[in-house]
């Protein structure tokens, strides 16, 4: 998750990514999702991203790059385990509407300059047609720089879709038709500084990207991302133009 502190110029800031909760790590757990994307940019930590098909990616417009590394079936990210796919990016489309300021249609999509070998480690998973409804439980994941980990696994926190209302008041003038909020308004628990691009999943479809927040786990201040059923139309287009 990209945080930011909303009074200060907005950076990408994306270089570390991680899942981490603040003063409760012992509720995150290690987790492997054959979808999950790890982009490196000249051999450092960038974003993430949810493949789709065996050759295109989704994640969020602000992690541009002209040179994406992206590590499919990765895990642990210091070795190699063997389940690992290294392919180079061919072509990047961002949403032709992204603000980069407001953060507004954060989206992109990542073409592959070869298609991934599916297999139990790599997998695509399915677009979500509907947005998700308040309440809805949800999971959120990437690598983290936790105490207990150092990053060098990928961490996951289930949260809970919040409603629009919830949202906005966290937020004022902030929430536009894209985004929608996810986690815990006590504060407490958390993505934080990274991982920008990566999957929110809801019922085993991706319903969200990662985006961006305010500060870390911070109470009031839930995950802000970027909903998926908005841009169906949008990423079938761009694939068969691509």
């Amino acid at each position: 998750l990209l945080t930011l502190t909303l009074t200060t110029q907005m950076s990408l800031g994306t270089n570390g990514l991680l899942v981490q909760i603040t003063g409760l790590t012992g509720l995150s757990k290690q987790c492997f999702y054959p979808w999950q994307v790890y982009f490196t940019y000249y051999g450092q930590g960038w974003c993430g991203g949810s493949l789709i098909t065996s050759q295109w990616i989704i994640s969020a417009a602000h992690c541009y790059q002209p040179n994406l590394v992206t590590h499919l079936g990765e895990h642990d990210v210091t070795k190699e385990e063997g389940t690992e796919h290294h392919i180079q990016v061919e072509k990047i489309c961002k949403h032709s509407s992204y603000g980069p300021l407001s953060f507004n249609n954060t989206f992109m999509l990542v073409k592959l300059a070869q298609p991934a070998q599916l297999n139990q480690y790599v997998q695509p998973i399915r677009l979500a047609q509907d947005c998700p409804t308040a309440g809805t439980q949800c999971l959120v994941s990437g690598w983290g720089n936790l105490l207990t980990d150092d990053g060098k696994h990928p961490m996951c926190l289930d949260l809970p879709f919040l409603s629009d209302q919830s949202c906005k008041a966290s937020y004022p003038l902030q929430i536009t038709s894209s985004m929608f909020c996810a986690g815990f308004l006590e504060g407490g628990k958390d993505l934080c500084q990274g991982d920008s691009g990566g999957p929110l999943v809801c019922n085993g479809e991706l319903y969200g990207v990662v985006s961006w927040g305010r500060e870390c786990a911070q109470k009031g201040y839930p995950g802000v991302y970027i909903k998926v059923c908005n841009y169906i139309s949008w990423v079938q287009n761009v694939m068969n133009t691509y």
